[in-house]
């Protein structure tokens, strides 16, 4: 990763009181900035990803209330069949 210069304008009182308040936690304003970019990059990363999520809920919730469902007993087959091939996989690896 190359590092990139990020320029911008701010008050000078501003500039004075956050260096001296980043001073007395023994950081840098710079050091202060990166840490703040890297937490709103995951705060958005986390909006992005609850929202997927929440139309992901939506689109079940749609196909079910449509009668768009698998019956239980097709599911509890298929896990079965999933269970027993990871059993069998399990026991040829172990022998």
């Amino acid at each position: 990763m190359t590092d990139a210069t990020f320029t911008f304008r701010v008050d000078e009182r501003l500039k004075t009181e956050f260096s001296t308040a980043a001073k007395s936690r023994d950081r840098t304003g710079a050091q202060l900035l990166r840490d703040f970019m890297r937490e709103y990059v995951r705060q958005q990363e986390a909006v992005e990803h609850d929202e997927w999520f929440r139309q992901q809920v939506q689109v079940g919730l749609d196909s079910a209330n449509a009668g768009d469902v698998i019956p239980v007993a097709e599911v509890e087959a298929e896990a079965e069949a999933w269970r027993a091939e990871m059993r069998r996989k399990m026991a040829s690896t172990t022998s």
